[in-house]
């Protein structure tokens, strides 16, 4: 057959798949496939035809037509899934749908139609993890495994698995370090400081409300760095997120911890690392009314953050990794911030918490001793001076 034929029958497919005729349309764009000369478009054109009259079969040979050229076709992969979820192959339909869906571009506006099927494709795999959801628990009901009975982390491995909560694993912004457990929380029964530290809290507190009365010393937490790009944080400047820094850079900040002798007492019991300009970090942190503290991992995963809430209004909460914990005043808490997590103040006062940071407990004095020269190390790395 003649290219100007050939040419021919592919307009005249396509005046008939614009006019409705898709059954016309699809007799030619298969003349042109069986000539050798369908690209990816027309091999498209065939897949929707078919999928218009019911033909499974067509629709299915031409999606994987062009999915052999182009693994990551948006129309073909929604096409290929929702023709899996017809014949209820969830696992197989998810597949597709979620290659398509982790592929859709950043920017720029996409077609209507295209929208239309990746918008269907979210929908079929919440629908999908529903079903897989209730298989699992239908199956462990007949093992008489008793869902809320297990332990959270369990029912942690169950929501993920089931795709109702992502997964969170350490990673922090500047230095992993191998080999210590994924806690988003730890039980502060297990630091033998933690009960002085609350001892503490009233005295503490105490020496807060005078800070604040005061109204000297508070400063944005999120600050531009000179010689770095912006990053554009929400808080980057603002004081809704405020702190009153009592060790800031590895230096204590001789006026603020004079105002605060009952504060750094009771910092001097914390094994807080001692690292050059780094560590120790230690501030009262200020958050004002309605203000969110984005999602964000920590730079280093050989350290807990630790919170000692002093001023807490309800409706305040803190999220690390799937675990969301209501800030409770006095009560302290001692988390991993190398995995992603967030905090809330919906309330109409200020909550604040005195900050700081401890070492791993599973680390031992020698890697402590290594980690602290390492930091150095890289610390000094490029100062000029």
């Amino acid at each position: 057959m003649a290219n100007d034929d050939i040419d021919h029958i592919a307009q005249t497919a396509i005046t008939a798949y614009q006019r409705g005729d898709f059954d016309g349309a699809r007799l030619g764009f298969r003349r042109v496939a069986a000539a050798g000369r369908a690209a990816p478009q027309l091999w498209l054109y065939l897949a929707l035809c078919c999928e218009k009259v019911g033909d499974e079969g067509g629709m299915e040979t031409a999606l994987d037509r062009i999915l052999a050229d182009e693994p990551r076709h948006l129309y073909a992969l929604t096409m290929k899934g929702a023709l899996l979820t017809r014949r209820g192959d969830d696992r197989a339909a998810v597949s597709f749908y979620q290659l398509a869906l982790n592929n859709v571009p950043a920017a720029g506006a996409l077609p209507a139609d295209l929208a239309a099927r990746l918008g269907a494709a979210e929908a079929a795999v919440a629908a999908a993890a529903r079903r897989f959801r209730a298989h699992l628990e239908s199956h462990l009901a007949a093992q008489a495994v008793d869902v809320a009975e297990q332990t959270p982390r369990f029912r942690e491995a169950l929501d993920i698995l089931s795709g109702e909560k992502p997964m969170f694993v350490q990673q922090p912004t500047n230095f992993y370090y191998p080999g210590l457990p994924q806690n988003p929380f730890f039980d502060p029964a297990g630091f033998g400081w933690a009960a002085s530290m609350e001892a503490a809290a009233p005295a503490i507190r105490a020496e807060l409300e005078a800070v604040l009365g005061a109204e000297i010393g508070l400063e944005p937490y999120v600050k531009a760095e000179d010689g770095r790009p912006n990053r554009g944080h929400t808080l980057l400047g603002d004081p809704r997120w405020s702190a009153y820094h009592l060790f800031d850079g590895g230096e204590w900040h001789a006026d603020h911890a004079a105002r605060c002798p009952a504060t750094m007492a009771a910092l001097s019991r914390v094994p807080m690392p001692r690292i050059g300009i780094r560590s120790p970090s230690a501030f009262f942190s200020v958050l004002r009314p309605h203000t969110h503290i984005p999602a964000h991992n920590g730079m280093l995963n050989t350290r807990l953050i630790c919170h000692l809430p002093l001023i807490v209004p309800a409706d305040c909460r803190l999220r690390v990794g799937n675990e969301i914990r209501t800030v409770e005043p006095g009560t302290i808490m001692i988390f991993d911030d190398s995995i992603e997590h967030e905090a809330w103040n919906d309330s109409d006062e200020t909550r604040t918490v005195l900050i700081f940071e401890i070492w791993r407990p599973e680390l031992s004095a020698q890697e402590q001793i290594a980690l602290t020269a390492l930091f150095e190390a890289s610390g000094s790395y490029g100062a000029i001076g």
